[in-house]
């Protein structure tokens, strides 16, 4: 990897919400990492805000540029494999912004493609460091709830109006699933390792929508059930993680502040970064006695940390490959079983099994 202590160059490919809102504050906000090169068609938009970076119009040019050691894709969806595979080619290690790609095939083919160059290839599954990801662990973790039986997540929106953007337009890995599920599927294969079976539906429902805006899924364990769910049409809405068990129930009420204090320009080390002000409640079983559960505080920052600290040689990488496709056979599972109506077995890798623990659910 790298010498312990060297700066590590940084690409971003990708100057649209995703790349201007998380990665670039992130990696500017982390000692070791110096953002050197943009990749993007907005070019006054980049220098406005990161004076002195190269910016380079053509996306694989960014991706092979002699000055960059770590490439960080933040572009649609369906460009994250042949750049990724390029910036491999040329050398490059790699971070890719969810969903890792399009096809799972196109996943693995990365995995291999960075083992055989020994190159460090990560996804960007940030909420692994959002507060309510964190408090939910920590529930699970403490046994406080028993056995759990349950668990359940949103993220749901209030966005009636279909807008102009690739996401919500016709075209491969478009689509609020593909937006978001990988978030929520992320999270659950954390919490409770792989399921046995999967059960999904996708709907569109709103009037003039082109990509699916509602979803729920089901991963099915042998005693725990797991619902993820997301919609562009609930404002307000209840609690966003919930969790029962023998022996009571928690909720989180709430998002993770961090996306909305990195749009307001509120930077990582900043006071109050990152905290968490709507505490969980733990419901007491037999009585259904209320206990608030401070969240908490998180820092999406300690993702890039750990990129840092893996090329120094100093930890493991904080996303590995291996998890990130076992994420894109979830995903593509989700789909296959909206589409068929039909409850779905896993084909995975024995890698991809490895990645994550057996569940003991």
């Amino acid at each position: 990897m790298f010498e312990d202590g060297r700066t590590v160059r940084v690409g971003l490919i990708g100057y649209g919400y995703a790349g201007r809102t998380f990665h670039a504050p992130l990696i500017q906000s982390v000692a070791g990492l110096q953002l050197t090169t943009v990749g993007s068609t907005k070019r006054g938009a980049v220098l406005a805000d990161l004076p002195g970076v190269t910016v380079c119009s053509n996306m694989e040019e960014a991706a092979t540029h002699p000055e960059v050691d770590l490439l960080v894709i933040a572009s649609p969806n369906e460009s994250h494999f042949p750049l990724a595979a390029a910036a491999l080619h040329a050398g490059k290690h790699v971070v890719v912004d969810k969903p890792f790609t399009v096809k799972t095939a196109d996943a693995r083919s990365l995995v291999q493609l960075a083992a055989e160059g020994g190159r460090l290839l990560s996804v960007f599954h940030n909420r692994r460091w959002d507060s309510e990801v964190l408090a939910t662990k920590a529930i699970v973790e403490s046994g406080v709830l028993g056995q759990i039986s349950h668990f359940e997540t949103h993220i749901d929106r209030f966005r009636p109006q279909v807008r102009q953007r690739w996401r919500e337009q016709t075209g491969p890995g478009a689509g609020l699933w593909f937006d978001l599920g990988p978030h929520l599927i992320d999270q659950a294969l954390q919490l409770f390792g792989l399921p046995q079976t999967i059960n999904a539906g996708f709907a569109v429902l709103r009037e003039d929508g082109e990509t699916d805006d509602w979803a729920h899924v089901q991963l099915n364990y042998k005693s725990l059930r797991v619902i993820l769910h997301t919609s562009l049409l609930v404002s307000g809405g209840g609690p966003r993680s919930v969790l029962h068990g023998t022996l009571g129930s928690w909720a989180k009420f709430g998002a993770d502040v961090q996306e909305k204090q990195l749009v307001a320009g509120i930077r990582p080390g900043s006071a109050g970064f990152g905290e968490d002000p709507d505490p969980g409640i733990l419901y007491e079983g037999a009585t259904g006695k209320q206990t608030k559960i401070l969240a908490p505080a998180a820092n999406q920052a300690d993702y890039y940390v750990g990129i840092r600290e893996a090329l120094w040689g100093r930890q493991p990488n904080p996303v590995p490959p291996d998890q990130a496709s076992a994420v894109m056979s979830v995903l593509d599972t989700t789909f296959q079983s909206g589409a068929t109506g039909q409850v779905l077995p896993l084909q995975l890798t024995y890698k991809e099994r490895a990645a994550f623990t057996v569940s003991q659910y």
